[in-house]
């Protein structure tokens, strides 16, 4: 891209601590070297985890140690809101095309079932994740459980064969094989989105150009990678 915009996302999960700062103090130097815009946009849509007051703490922590922001929510800018719970309707609209275009699907697995799933495939010493029992369902079956009153979430669909690779500027390309990743959820039934879809829709929508974040995060990276190319 031609120009150059980071953004730190912190969850208001816990409190600011050294490893988000030291993040946060990557993307920032990265901004300030080639001019270009550091976003702060706070991830919030994780509601049984939210903690109000570490909210203030990761703003208070940022503004301790000198770390400016040119965008946010409390200085506004051209792509806001930058809470993602303001962003709803954006999450819900894009989960929405990935069902109509056949990239994800609804399913209506119900938390005692994927419990109850996820024990047998401990007990057999088997990969843990879903099972994509849904996934093929037919209009019929669907209307049926939408009849008695069950409130799917949404999966995207991920391909059965293959690798979906990506290129990290410190450690290269990157491969991971399709197998490994189970049809992961993207849109919760209360309406709220997983960290994976709301993180792929505001970088897009945001016009992020690079990404600065901790190893920990590279396994999920393929996962975003296949969302990105399920949007074209």
């Amino acid at each position: 891209m031609s120009r150059v915009r980071v953004r730190y996302a912190p969850s208001p999960t816990g409190y600011f601590h050294a490893g988000g700062a030291r993040t946060c103090l990557f993307g920032w130097l990265f901004a300030r070297r080639h001019h270009g815009q550091f976003i702060l946009r706070i991830e919030d849509t994780d509601r049984t985890r939210y903690q109000e007051e570490s909210l203030s703490d990761h703003l208070g922590g940022l503004r301790w140690l000198g770390l400016d922001w040119d965008e946010g929510p409390d200085v506004g800018g051209p792509y806001g809101p930058y809470s993602q719970s303001q962003r709803l309707p954006l999450y819900r609209q894009h989960a929405h095309k990935l069902v109509e275009t056949g990239h994800a699907y609804k399913c209506y697995c119900s938390t005692e079932r994927l419990k109850h799933m996820r024990e047998q495939q401990q007990r057999r010493g088997e990969p843990i994740g879903y099972d994509r029992r849904c996934r093929e369902l037919t209009a019929k079956e669907r209307v049926e459980r939408e009849a008695e009153g069950i409130v799917p979430v949404v999966r995207l669909k991920v391909p059965l064969t293959g690798g979906t690779a990506f290129h990290d500027l410190i450690r290269g390309e990157i491969r991971i094989r399709n197998s490994q990743m189970d049809d992961y959820v993207l849109l919760k039934s209360d309406g709220f989105p997983t960290y994976h879809l709301a993180n792929v829709v505001d970088d897009h929508l945001m016009e992020i150009s690079h990404i600065t974040r901790a190893d920990e995060w590279i396994p999920s990276t393929p996962r975003h990678v296949l969302m990105y190319s399920a949007f074209g």
